[in-house]
């Protein structure tokens, strides 16, 4: 196998394994609010080391205006989707979660259309009507079924997948300046100061001094985000992200597998066909988006041509 494709379904296999981290750190009493604190608090310090050990002159503001972008990263995408995430997963289960947080790509999709004018092709609208097919199935709209339908949850799984989004909007305004691995390192470090008032040391510290908690804590920053973000950003370096993307898909596969033989969770067979359906829109997007690259490629060529 390809060692960029090896990094990247590696690191998205990573991602998947973060309902394992949080559900643990649930059952010592922490919120999702807390875990959203613990998570960007462990990020945010290993990725600081990291960059202090590899490239130190890259962790630094080219503009103070620039915290706008990060602000915009780090508060109202991370710390809100991972708080929506966190509390679907408590209120739900682990695949129903993660499925709602892959309608991000859709999310995206309409994001895009308002803030870059960006084309909604045909495809895009058949994957946006897949999208929602496929989330009516994970919720339990298809077929109605009114006791099976948790309105919370639902409203936080979408909530994550919008969240989620807010990411690509933001980085990418971001990325004219600064590389992926630093925007993601800025992000955590603003997250990570923005929740200091929402932590509960007082009644929490002693906790934190538990081994198995700071294994959960540390792991949760390592594994399923630092090193999961430097290795997919290594292999996305040596292929198309339109292809890295849909590699990523591995990721809530991985999620739904934990869900259903770690934690004993049910998940229908219909249920699975709704979450096909939403890979199969984020396949069908990111296809597309390759498809019209490859399109303006050639239309530019013949254009040089003549």
């Amino acid at each position: 196998m390809n060692k960029a494709f090896f990094f990247i379904i590696l690191g998205a296999a990573l991602w998947g394994t973060i309902s394992w981290y949080v559900k643990n750190l649930y059952a010592f009493g922490f919120t999702p609010m807390e875990v959203v604190t613990l998570r960007a608090w462990t990020t945010a310090i290993i990725l600081l080391i990291y960059f202090l050990i590899t490239s130190p002159k890259k962790l630094k503001l080219q503009s103070v205006g620039d915290l706008k972008y990060f602000i915009g990263t780090g508060i109202l995408s991370i710390i809100f989707f991972n708080y929506c995430l966190f509390t679907a997963i408590e209120l739900s289960t682990i695949p129903i979660a993660t499925a709602l947080l892959y309608t991000a790509p859709a999310f995206v999709t309409i994001l895009s259309f308002f803030f870059f004018k960006e084309p909604l092709t045909k495809v895009k609208i058949v994957a946006l009507a897949i999208t929602l097919f496929g989330t009516c199935f994970v919720v339990g709209l298809i077929p109605i079924n009114l006791q099976s339908i948790q309105i919370g949850s639902i409203l936080f799984g979408i909530g994550s997948g919008i969240g989620y989004a807010f990411y690509s909007v933001f980085s990418k305004f971001a990325a004219k300046k600064y590389t992926s691995l630093t925007i993601t390192t800025f992000t955590f470090i603003v997250a990570a100061i923005a929740l200091l008032p929402f932590f509960p040391y007082s009644e929490k510290i002693h906790l934190l001094l538990d081994p198995t908690v700071l294994l959960y804590a540390f792991g949760l920053g390592l594994l399923p985000t630092a090193f999961a973000y430097i290795i997919y950003t290594y292999g996305l370096m040596q292929i198309e992200a339109s292809k890295a993307s849909i590699l990523t898909t591995i990721e809530p596969v991985v999620a739904t597998i934990i869900g259903i033989f770690i934690f004993e969770e049910a998940f229908s067979l219909l249920q699975m066909v709704g979450m096909a359906c939403i890979i199969g829109a984020v396949i069908l997007i990111q296809l597309s988006m390759k498809s019209n690259k490859e399109s303006q490629l050639l239309v530019n060529k013949r254009k040089n041509a003549v």
